[in-house]
């Protein structure tokens, strides 16, 4: 799987994803999240393989273990690049999570990355506390579900840029951290806490970055994710 920048398709409907990537010249690694699935259901996956597009699946998966299983082995039938659950799910959910997607893959086909949520972007560490009663650090709590991911067999986590670093070094450099919160200099948090420019992820390790608004709200969304590239593949040109 290529590093490029996974562009974050939050919009409603198939004819304005269409009308979005049309923009684009060529295939690019892009984010369905569950405003466009849930509305639009499996043929936006379909459809978007068929322009060869690589896909990030983020439904963020929370049930029980048995649940996980089957829903992520009927999944595995998609020519998926990552797909996820939430970490909160515990170990024997992720470890399911895990055995669905292999039972699943289609024989000859490699199985897509299965990664964890940590926190969301839009925590902050006195929500954390206050309202999941979650009382060490915001860090701690991240790092503590980087570890059961990993121990539970995953290829990763998705994490804010903020943690990337640490979680490599506790996890080891292989283990993956997709990092959405990403916004150009000029760009509005909105409704993000947990920010970082291209240029900063990259320099404090993560694997993968999301950017959405970013580039989808831009008046030129060409340029604006051409400028996302150019600052996230910068620093390995030097």
């Amino acid at each position: 799987m290529n590093q490029k920048p996974f562009i974050a398709l939050d919009f409603p409907t198939w004819d304005e994803t269409e009308q979005f990537l049309k923009l684009f010249s060529e295939p690019l690694n892009v984010k369905v999240g569950m405003e466009l699935y849930l509305q639009n259901g499996p043929r936006i996956i379909e459809s978007l393989l068929e322009w060869d597009h690589r896909i990030f699946l983020d439904l963020k998966l929370h049930d029980i273990p048995n649940t996980i299983y089957s829903a992520i082995k009927g999944l595995a039938q998609y020519d998926l690049e990552l797909t996820n659950v939430h970490a909160a799910g515990g170990k024997e959910m992720m470890m399911r999570a895990r055995e669905g997607l292999e039972a699943g893959t289609p024989v000859g086909k490699s199985r897509a990355k299965l990664i964890a949520v940590t926190q969301l972007t839009s925590t902050s560490e006195e929500q954390m506390k206050t309202e999941q009663l979650i009382h060490t650090s915001l860090n701690e709590s991240v790092l503590h579900y980087a570890a059961l991911a990993q121990q539970s067999g995953l290829d990763g986590v998705v994490c804010s840029p903020l943690e990337s670093q640490l979680i490599k070094a506790e996890c080891g450099q292989d283990f993956l951290t997709v990092t959405p919160g990403i916004r150009l200099v000029q760009g509005d948090q909105q409704d993000q806490k947990r920010v970082a420019t291209p240029l900063r992820a990259k320099e404090m390790g993560s694997s993968y970055i999301v950017v959405g608004r970013s580039i989808t709200k831009a008046s030129n969304p060409v340029e604006a994710y051409r400028t996302v590239v150019h600052e996230w593949e910068e620093p390995s040109n030097e």
